[in-house]
């Protein structure tokens, strides 16, 4: 009798463990959430650690590291990340970018520090209803929607229920530039759920789940037909003599701002290049400004294959990056004959 109590106690030990739950059982999580926000998607990040929970410190996140936060909330992409400062300081957990980038969860990486207190409360916007996955950056990837939040099930789209104006939609949703690519299969494919209505988007709306889609399904979507979608990153040369040269400048939560010099080795800029379609870059030179609100583009991020946008943060200082790109050329042929200064300076570039 006791040997089969034994057995018992042991098969419910293995039933109630975390790591043999059946297949398709949803987990939601216990240790994160947003607070004081306009959507469950929004908001204030805290996080439960050691049975307390407590604000995040807002200081040094981009939308690199609030991305994990949004997949673990099971919200869609990172849109925006905000540094609130609040006027009495508050208990905070510091989370470690590091830690999290590397896979492990919020709470995993949550520590306190000699003081665990924080005038710095980070504000977290993720996209409520949409994503893009398995892209090369959060601009692109598979489309996925949520249409219905009880569900908790993420859907691909079928290409063709998709077209031009849903991925302005979309694009614009996400903090991303304009959509240069709407293909089916570009970034891999999934077993069903499929969302087969047709979005009637007018190219206008803020978000996807604000157009109005057909009444009827079209049931099926032929094999390879997983819409991806690739967004332009939103970065811009302003101010030069041609389109690949001049003050560099990103868009993030909605607002152009020039980029900080600060530790722009020639990697940096080799980036910048490529996501403007430049070529390679030529020159980097610091132009003092005044002080005002800046970009700070974290260096270790852009060298791990982030986007500029990803690895933004705000700053401010009055040093301003001014950026020279070499261009792209028309076929093999590229003239940019420049002279000494004091000779007339001809400048011919096929590309911009």
């Amino acid at each position: 009798m006791l040997h089969l109590d034994m057995y018992h106690l042991l098969v419910l030990l293995l039933l109630c463990s975390p790591g043999l739950q059946a297949e398709g059982e949803h987990t939601s999580t216990e240790s994160v959430r947003l607070v004081g926000g306009e959507s469950r998607c929004a908001g204030t990040l805290e996080v439960k650690h050691r049975r307390e929970w407590r604000p995040v410190d807002g200081s040094a996140w981009t939308l690199k590291t609030a991305a994990a936060a949004c997949r673990e909330l099971d919200c869609g992409s990172a849109v925006s990340v905000e540094e609130r400062k609040e006027s009495s300081d508050r208990s905070v957990w510091w989370i470690k970018s590091d830690c999290v980038l590397f896979g492990s969860s919020l709470r995993e990486c949550a520590s306190s520090s000699s003081s665990d207190y924080s005038s710095s409360i980070l504000y977290l916007n993720c996209s409520d209803s949409v994503r893009l996955v398995n892209g090369t950056s959060m601009c692109s990837g598979r489309l996925e929607v949520k249409t219905n939040q009880s569900t908790q099930r993420w859907s691909s789209v079928c290409e063709d229920v998709s077209d031009q104006q849903d991925a302005e939609v979309v694009c614009r949703e996400l903090g991303c530039g304009a959509p240069l690519v709407l293909q089916g299969a570009l970034y891999g494919e999934v077993e069903a759920p499929m969302w087969t209505k047709e979005f009637q988007c007018g190219g206008r709306e803020s978000a996807l789940l604000d157009c109005r889609s057909s009444g009827s399904d079209r049931n099926t979507c032929s094999p390879g037909k997983d819409v991806g979608l690739t967004c332009s990153e939103p970065v811009r040369l302003v101010g030069g003599n041609r389109r690949c040269a001049g003050t560099l400048e990103v868009k993030y939560q909605r607002e152009w701002r020039p980029v900080d010099l600060y530790f722009w080795p020639r990697k940096e800029a080799a980036a910048a290049c490529r996501e403007l379609d430049c070529g390679s870059a030529v020159s980097v030179e610091e132009r003092e400004s005044s002080y005002r609100s800046v970009w700070w583009i974290r260096s270790n991020c852009v060298q791990f294959g982030s986007a500029l946008r990803e690895c933004a943060s705000s700053l401010s200082s009055s040093s301003i990056l001014d950026l020279t790109c070499l261009g792209k050329p028309y076929g093999d042929i590229i003239y940019d004959i420049i002279y000494d200064s004091n000779v007339p300076r001809l400048t011919h570039t096929c590309s911009s």
